[in-house]
């Protein structure tokens, strides 16, 4: 069993207990592939030997599916005997969690093998290996995950329906004044609650936003020249806002579209790119950025629609795509321009930067910022030609993507250029996950079945 060098110190440790002498609790967990954290809880005298040791956990539940359901076609189960990988706790990430007590404690860790080697499942590690790429073009992403979620009622209906928390007044809010600040006075109390997890935390959150639905927000999470830890923010900001509402009662919920008639929640990735001076190539005078914009949006175009089930990994993901419903339907790029996939924000020319507004809220940051990255590497690697920009309604222009599960499926089992930029077998075993989610959600017969068909047929 081999230490591997990116693991916590022990120092760490030492550290954050001499400053929170009453922790007796501490989550140690990583995201697997569905983008769910799993792991353990550890008791006080656990702690050190998860920092000297690491801790054992089985490989297969680095695929299981988004229910928690063995995926037995990976292999990772009976052929694999079902064997350990171990994860180290990832320096930096820990942090008291006061939404489980004041006695707990959470700390991601990253999995391994046994020889110290990056598990190559692990989506850190698939992450990890894009990155290697534009470190070796003396390159560096800056990256930014944005996200909207919903707040509900912790309780189900009987029928096993959802719906928002009443108001002060007794009644369900059937709208909201978008970007209005009566929303936000209306959850003040789990806003101020969640801002301070996030600084306990450490994340760098920012501005909350009350978006386009009853019950909808989004909190701004910062820029950050290291995609890894970017992507570790959004993970521990979900934890977070579902822990936070917990306690409170609520349920925060990252589903892409929770509701039929109510706007969809995304998870827009902004990326620049910085040279080995730390300039940004992006940066130009020109509204549109320079050509290596240019070039970037050209490659995550190309790559698009090959990574749809990247962004759009579940059944529910597809019931986001809508005509005018800031849920992009068709390709494209634009300046200044919400109704296309690819967007160029405006601002001062330093800031220069890309959108990548396809992803749900559901998405595996990892994952989802992997497949941007590659796609931008690879259009800057051959230049690629992006095209003209869309100027006006981006539901109107352009070409449909493939906003079908199973056609999406199929077009990642396809893409070599992907499967080549994660590395390993991790897109072969998303893919092989997803099938087998796909089967058995189609193999279940659910009341609208008897609805339409009962009586009809």
């Amino acid at each position: 069993m081999q230490r591997p060098a990116t693991a916590a110190p022990v120092a760490e440790l030492a550290a954050f207990l001499a400053a929170h002498p009453g922790i007796r609790f501490l989550d140690v967990y990583f995201t697997n592939l569905a983008g769910v954290p799993r792991g353990k809880r550890l008791r006080a005298h656990e702690f050190r030997s998860a920092y000297e040791q690491g801790r054992f956990l089985p490989g297969s539940v680095l695929v299981v599916d988004i229910t928690g359901l063995d995926v037995e076609e990976s292999g990772m189960v009976w052929e694999d005997g079902d064997a350990d990988r171990i994860g180290w706790p990832v320096a930096g990430t820990l942090a008291p969690a006061p939404w489980l007590g004041a006695d707990s404690a959470e700390v991601m860790l990253a999995m391994h093998e046994l020889d110290g080697a990056p598990c190559g499942l692990d989506p850190r590690a698939v992450l990890a290996n894009v990155l290697a790429r534009f470190a070796a073009d003396g390159l560096t992403p800056v990256v930014a995950c944005e996200l909207e979620f919903y707040l509900l009622d912790a309780r189900r209906s009987a029928d096993g329906g959802i719906t928002l928390p009443a108001g002060r007044d007794g009644r369900v809010p059937q709208h909201r004044q978008v970007y209005g600040l009566d929303a936000q006075d209306f959850d003040g109390a789990y806003l101020r609650a969640l801002w301070e997890a996030c600084d306990a935390l450490g994340l760098p959150t920012g501005a909350a936003i009350g978006e386009y639905a009853a019950g909808q927000y989004e909190v701004t999470l910062a820029h950050k020249p290291d995609a890894l830890a970017a992507c570790d923010d959004a993970v521990r900001f979900k934890r977070a806002a579902k822990g936070v509402a917990d306690a409170r009662g609520l349920a925060a919920t990252f589903m892409a579209k929770p509701f039929a008639d109510l706007s969809g929640s995304g998870l827009h990735i902004h990326v620049s790119v910085l040279d080995e001076r730390g300039r940004n190539i992006f940066a130009d005078s020109s509204a549109a950025g320079s050509a290596a914009l240019g070039h970037a949006i050209g490659g995550a175009a190309q790559l698009m629609p090959a990574s749809i089930l990247v962004f759009a990994p579940n059944a529910n993901s597809y019931r986001r795509f809508r005509p005018n419903s800031y849920a992009p339907v068709r390709a494209g790029w634009g300046v200044n321009n919400r109704t296309v996939p690819l967007r160029v924000p405006v601002g001062p020319p330093a800031s220069r930067h890309l959108e990548h507004r396809l992803a749900g809220a559901d998405a595996n940051p990892y994952l989802a910022v992997a497949t941007v990255l590659a796609g931008i590497h690879h259009g800057l690697t051959h230049a690629i030609d992006p095209g003209p920009a869309v100027t006006g309604d981006g539901y109107t222009t352009g070409e449909r993507l493939p906003t079908d599960w199973a056609h999406a499926q199929s077009l990642f089992e396809g893409s070599r250029l992907l499967a080549d930029y994660w590395g390993g077998r991790a897109a072969e075993m998303f893919g092989v996950m997803k099938r087998v989610e796909q089967e058995r959600y189609n193999a279940v017969v659910t009341p609208l079945d008897y609805d339409w068909v009962l009586r009809s047929a």
